[in-house]
Order: C-alpha cells, then structure tokens, then sequence
C-alpha cells in the first residue's frame, strides 16, 4: 500500500467534486427539459416541444412544465384561476391554449414573464366577467376572448386603451350583462362599438359632486361675508356710539370747573 500525500488527496478531492458537479448538471438539465409528470410531451425539430396537458380534470396549473416547452394545451380542464406568475420561467412559449375551463379570474401578473414571446393565447369558453388589465400587462399576443360572460361597464371601457393585445382580440369581448343597462350593449362586441359610452353615468355622477361642492363652497364665502359685515356693523355702531358721547362728557366736565 503506498501512502496518499497531501497532493495526491487534493487530486482526487478535484476529481470527485467534477463528477459531481457534472452529475448535478445533468440532473437539472433532465428535470427543466423532461416532461410534466401529469401531461403527454412531444417534440420536433420545427415547431419544438409541445407538452398536451387537456382533459385530465386538473385544478391547479402544473409547476413542472419544461422550460424548453414552446406550446402549452391545458383546455378541458377544472381551472379557477390564473395566479400570478403561472408561467415564469417558460421563455420560449409561443401557444398557450387555457380554453374550456372554469377561469372566472385572472390574477395581476397572470401572463408574467411571456410578453417577448407569446404569440397566442386562447382564453375561450370560459366564465370570465371582469376585464383585469394587470393581468395582460406586457402582452402583445393574439387572444380569443370569445364565449365568456363579459360584464360592459365603465372600468372595462377605461381598461381597454392599456393593454397590448393584438387589437382584434379585444373584439372578442361580447357583452353579456352592462352597466348601466339602459345603454342596450348585451350581444354586442364591445370594441365595434366606439359611440358606445359606459362612463356616461360616472360623468354626471362627477359632475353633481362638482356642483354640491362648488354650491357648498359659495355658501360658505356668502356665510362668512355675512358674518364679516354684522360683525363690523356692530363694531361701528359702538364706536360711533362713543363718539357720540364724548361732547356730553366734555360739557358736564365744564359745569362742574364753574
């Protein structure tokens, strides 16, 4: 048996901690590029990896999907929701398909991390109502927003001009229930309607407030101007009064010197 110096340990430590490093690269690299454990992957050269995650009644978005992935199909399931941040870490997605779910909410920050690449995004054929700006941000894809329950009102109206979406995915959005109603908007896209105005009754709302406060502003100007004049009113009175007074003093004080 030869004895092992110094050097010779130093040699082998280096050694062992490449083959582990090495060993350790793979794994990451197996577990970012392999399949979700719930979904069926597939992968060509032209259009890379698509991972088919549809009809498997999932209720959460799976956390595993591979960072190479380029299309994502999760329609037909049981999702709720869209929390943020779903799908950081997927640099590469050009297709995300979420139609025929249950979405009635999109979280702020929803579609994080997707706007340089995203290029469709299929939200059909959900319950969704309210329009979340927030949770668009940054998008500049094509969206289906068909056959959802879309509620017109004026924060949709006041929404629409801050997102990036391809302009005719916003024609998507058919009214199903407005605010007010009186307008008459239920059954029409709302975009292909640009003499609609939702914000009418927020309008004249402003405009009474305005009023009351301006009436309650003159009021109180008025208030105070008649304050200042009564109170000075009585002011002169007395001073007057006291000069009245001053020549019967002056008179008594010179009968009694005689």
């Amino acid at each position: 048996r030869g004895t092992v110096t110094p050097k010779d340990f130093l040699s082998l430590f280096i050694v062992g901690m490449k083959e582990i490093l090495v060993l350790m690269t793979f794994c990451f690299h197996h577990a970012a590029t392999s399949c979700s454990k719930s979904c069926y992957c597939s992968e060509n050269e032209s259009s890379g990896k698509t991972v088919r995650c549809s009809n498997l009644q999932l209720t959460e978005i799976p956390q595993d999907i591979p960072n190479d992935t380029r299309r994502i199909y999760l329609d037909f399931n049981l999702f709720t929701t869209v929390p943020s941040n779903a799908f950081v870490g997927l640099p590469h997605l050009v297709e995300l398909d979420l139609s025929h779910n249950e979405l009635s909410q999109l979280e702020p920050g929803a579609f994080r991390g997707l706007g340089s690449s995203l290029q469709f995004l299929d939200l059909s054929s959900n319950k969704l109502k309210n329009f979340n700006p927030e949770a668009f941000k940054g998008l500049r894809a094509r969206a289906n927003l068909t056959n959802n329950p879309w509620h017109c009102d004026c924060n949709l109206q006041m929404a629409l001009p801050r997102v990036d979406l391809e302009p005719a995915s916003l024609t998507g959005i058919v009214c199903q229930t407005s605010d007010p109603e009186e307008i008459k908007v239920q059954g029409l896209a709302f975009l292909l309607e640009p003499d609609i105005d939702l914000c009418v009754v927020m309008k004249r709302t402003t405009d009474v407030v305005m009023l009351v406060v301006m009436f309650g502003w003159f009021t109180m100007v008025i208030s105070y101007l008649v304050y200042y004049v009564r109170a000075n009113q009585e002011d002169a009175r007395r001073h007057l009064e006291y000069l009245k007074s001053l020549p019967s003093r002056q008179g008594k004080e010179t009968v009694l010197h005689f």
